[in-house]
């Protein structure tokens, strides 16, 4: 009798341990986010953490005289350089994630369950005894577990990243439509260094998903890498593009920021970061662009009073109503929700606009404020000119600028000092 409650309770806990996995892959997989989401804030946290120890080190050295201030300017830009890259480089941090995770058949399950109560059954009706279930010694093994060296755990890292590219692009040549596949294999390439395979795959994504801020901002952060760090004219136009389409773009203006934090310009950096900070979007790591905003506040000297000070606007604020008109409103009424631009630009020709907010044509009719802190580049902005052309353009694919299938409003020649309501009625059909 002891030889079966033995097998009964053996058999119990071998289907709890089968069975378990199949009732809880739900909270398994909440619980795997969970622990990502953990990781994730740890290393954040102790990114910010070593830039406070590295930075200490740096000017220790520079006060004891052991190095001199060009190096000292040098090694501070380096440190800012690498936490910054290690902000972007959170907000999309999907290297580790499986793809296509499938949730447990059934069939295992049951199958299993079959062989073991057979299993046991077949070995009491050979055995009989407890002491002949016994007599099979358990296999042990141990494992130890050294010290990896610092040049072992970068082997480790590329290997983990060649077979994370591998997998990718095998999952990719089965399903080649997967935008958010191709935008975690750019992701990927970025922190290898190979920017021209990067921006091949955000370039996937655009021909899936079409034009967005983030990822036209994304390919202009690989081509700024892949340039030495410099903003020449092909990543001029990118990241005008990025801003045209949305102006709180986190990856291009942390781009900004940075390019004029390693420039010494603090107050540009501080007006990019600042805006991403104030937009506080999701998937962005506020807490160590508000480090960033206030060690450039600092260099500027800058007291914790002033900083604490609330922003005051100023220069003009042109107060602008947009609504779409009645044969517009029912023509858009058939489809998907549009993209809507507001924008204001200079009377000389210029096509570049001096302030832009987007809107969805379901907000509208809505008023909204075009000011300088709307402006895509701290010095072209409302202040720099007298009068604009405002113009509303409800796109039909989305992307900035005025093309064929879109509906427009404009008032032209507005002066910027203008206190009054100015009306745009969107009634104009592109051809």
């Amino acid at each position: 009798m002891e030889i079966v409650l033995i097998l009964i309770v053996f058999i119990a806990i071998l289907l709890l341990v089968i069975w378990r996995p199949f009732f809880k892959q739900e909270k398994n997989q909440k619980n795997a986010e969970l622990v990502t989401t953990t990781q994730k804030s740890i290393r954040e946290q102790t990114n910010i953490n070593l830039y406070h120890e590295h930075k200490a080190e740096i000017e220790k050295d520079f006060s004891d005289g052991a190095i001199d201030e060009e190096n000292y300017q040098y090694l501070l830009a380096e440190l800012d350089n690498s936490l910054l890259q290690d902000i972007e480089s959170s907000r999309k941090d999907v290297t580790t994630v499986s793809i296509n995770e499938k949730s447990f058949s059934i069939v295992w399950p049951v199958f299993l369950s079959l062989f073991i109560v057979a299993f046991s059954v077949a070995l009491y009706l050979k055995q009989g005894t407890l002491d002949a279930l016994m007599t099979e010694p358990a296999a042990s093994h141990t494992s130890e577990k050294g010290q990896m060296s610092a040049e072992q755990q970068e082997q480790d890292r590329h290997e983990q990243i060649l077979a994370y590219v591998e997998k990718m692009q095998k999952h990719l040549a089965e399903k080649p439509d997967d935008g958010e596949a191709w935008y975690n294999l750019g992701q990927t390439y970025v922190g290898a260094g190979e920017f021209d395979f990067a921006i091949a795959a955000f370039e996937q994504v655009i021909r899936i998903e079409g034009e967005h801020a983030d990822l036209i901002g994304a390919i202009a952060q690989a081509s700024y890498y892949r340039n030495n760090q410099q903003i020449d004219e092909e990543v001029q136009a990118l990241i005008d593009k990025a801003l045209a389409l949305d102006i709180n773009d986190p990856s291009t203006n942390i781009l900004l920021g940075m390019h004029n934090f390693i420039a010494q310009e603090y107050q540009q950096a501080i007006g990019y970061w600042q805006r991403v900070i104030d937009a506080n979007k999701p998937d962005v790591n506020i807490a160590a662009l508000q480090e960033a905003v206030a060690e450039a506040k600092n260099r500027l000297g800058i007291s914790s009073n002033e900083q604490s000070k609330p922003q005051v606007a100023t220069g003009p604020q042109l107060k602008v109503s947009v609504s779409l008109s009645a044969d517009v409103s029912e023509q858009l009424a058939q489809g998907e929700d549009r993209t809507v631009f507001v924008y204001a630009i200079p009377t000389d020709g210029k096509r570049m606009p001096l302030a832009a907010l987007k809107l969805m044509a379901s907000d509208l009719p809505k008023i909204v404020i075009l000011s300088d802190s709307n402006a895509m580049y701290a010095q072209s902005n409302l202040s720099s000119v007298s009068k604009v052309h405002i113009y509303a353009i409800v796109s039909k694919q989305g992307g900035a600028g005025i093309k064929p299938g879109d509906f427009k409003a404009e008032v032209r020649n507005i002066s910027v000092e203008s206190t009054e309501t100015i009306n745009l009625i969107v009634d104009s059909f592109v051809e």
